[in-house]
């Protein structure tokens, strides 16, 4: 059994959104084989931490196609479907979702994302856990991350995440919260051109929309749905190069 008909069944998944039961199974296999063992090899490697393996060995291999001259920050919400790990109701998407934080470089090229957060919490919940969790990706990867310039926009608006941001030697660029009182008397920095530069982040969702299995969450694990991000994240620098 060759693995790469494994693996080229699994990106079919992640890019078609199908069900794993509806794998074209002959397109990829000359003998009997089943969606169950393409789907096994996929936990498998998801549990022994190959596909974050294989990122960070894929970005520290590449990373000078990187453009670090700043960096974006930002939040999604996905339905879940299926319920599952994380999950938790949002109010503004009316149902069940699935928030997960991203991180890009400055043309819009994924560097990480935090694990799957209830959908009922902000992008401020445990803020530090989940930067520290993708710079410590990036670090494996011998990427630098000190004094990154991070754009963020306004929900990450808080004094702790600044002092955090400072401690970890980023420099952060974050939109101010009128909630968070007057904007005349704060003594916070604002570089609003920088902050233009954002638009990327939205550029990479749209590149992320294009795997039709990140639409919407089936997977009930919370691993596999990391784990499918982490392949979409190396299919758009392998699309780079």
């Amino acid at each position: 059994m060759p693995l790469e008909a494994v693996v080229s069944a699994i990106l079919y998944r992640l890019k078609t959104g199908c069900q794993w039961r509806e794998l074209p199974i002959k397109q990829f296999f000359h003998s009997t084989y089943s969606w169950k063992s393409v789907y096994y090899h996929f936990r498998k490697w998801c549990r022994n931490g190959n596909w974050e393996r294989l990122k960070e060995g894929l970005f520290e291999k590449y990373k000078t196609y990187l453009d670090l001259s700043c960096v974006q920050l930002d939040g999604s919400h996905t339905p879940a479907k299926q319920g599952g790990e994380r999950v938790g109701y949002q109010g503004r998407k009316r149902c069940k979702t699935t928030n997960m934080l991203f991180l890009c470089d400055n043309q819009g090229i994924p560097l990480g994302c935090s694990q799957a957060i209830d959908g009922n919490h902000n992008d401020l919940f445990e803020i530090e856990n989940h930067v520290d969790e993708i710079l410590s990706s990036l670090k494996r990867s011998s990427i630098k991350t000190d004094y990154l310039f991070i754009n963020a926009d306004a929900g990450f608006d808080s004094e702790h995440f600044r002092k955090f941001c400072t401690k970890k030697e980023l420099v952060p660029n974050i939109a101010f919260n009128k909630r968070n009182g007057n904007i005349a008397d704060r003594n916070v920095i604002f570089d609003e051109k920088l902050y233009t530069r954002r638009f990327v982040i939205e550029r990479m969702n749209a590149w992320l929309d294009g795997f039709k299995a990140l639409l919407m969450r089936f997977e009930t694990r919370a691993l596999h749905w990391k784990c499918i991000h982490i392949i979409a994240f190396c299919l758009i620098l392998i699309r780079k190069l």
